[in-house]
């Protein structure tokens, strides 16, 4: 056997090697979030290959346009370890509500475009595991009558939440939620963060199911990065 018939063989060999290990990679999304008065801040983090692989989306800053009625917010993405200052692209970025209208129009696309879109998503989150889910509230609204009240409103919420989360999700421990009144003064401060977890494979399977039950032609999605598909361009 000639020298290039062995070098094809490898090639092909390395290229599904690759693949089955993507395939079975399992990747870690830690979400955290903190709102409190004006101060906002929300984190993403994706892990794999027990930490080889790191990436981080931090959005320190969220705050409404002096100009309009859009949303402002300061993004810092950054690869491998994040005390490493070499590793770390910031760049701010603005939400109109034409870009949030552009996301209803392509969500409305998907719906109408592939069949039992409700079910494929479902059937990949029963293989998503939810972890570590704490969600704490300080509140209060200056007056104990309706803090006690708005209080009691806000647990019904969390665990309505919570259970919806759990029914379309393997939750892997019991949440830790708080809300904590009040009294004296106006307040509203929340956290939450969670870890999921799901193989790299499903989430391929997921878009390949989309081909599959597409129907009724070219869809015309607007935002990024699907509008690359249907050819239309993106304004920034």
């Amino acid at each position: 056997m000639s020298w290039w018939i062995w070098t094809i063989l490898i090639v092909m060999a390395l290229i599904l090697l690759i693949l089955f290990l993507l395939i079975i990679t399992k990747l870690t999304v830690t979400l955290s979030f903190y709102h409190g008065n004006d101060n906002d801040h929300f984190k993403v983090k994706l892990r794999a290959w027990f930490g080889l692989l790191k990436y981080t989306i931090d959005i320190p800053l969220v705050k409404l346009d002096d100009d309009g009625p859009n949303i402002v917010f300061e993004e810092e993405k950054k690869k491998g370890n994040e005390s490493n200052p070499s590793n770390k692209k910031v760049s701010k970025k603005k939400i109109t509500p034409n870009d949030f209208i552009d996301s209803l129009n392509d969500t409305k696309q998907l719906i109408i475009h592939v069949q039992s879109l409700h079910r494929i998503i479902r059937s990949f989150l029963k293989k998503v595991k939810l972890d570590h889910v704490h969600w704490k509230t300080l509140f209060g609204t200056g007056d104990a009558a309706s803090t006690g009240t708005l209080t009691g409103t806000i647990w019904g919420m969390k665990g309505s939440i919570i259970g919806i989360l759990s029914g379309y999700m393997r939750l892997q421990s019991m949440p830790v939620i708080e809300v904590t009144p009040t009294f004296q003064h106006a307040v509203i401060q929340t956290q939450f963060s969670c870890i999921i977890q799901f193989r790299i494979g499903n989430a391929i399977l997921v878009g390949f199911k989309i081909l599959r039950y597409w129907r009724g032609g070219m869809a015309k999605f607007k935002t990024k990065p699907l509008s690359t598909l249907s050819g239309e361009k993106h304004s920034v």
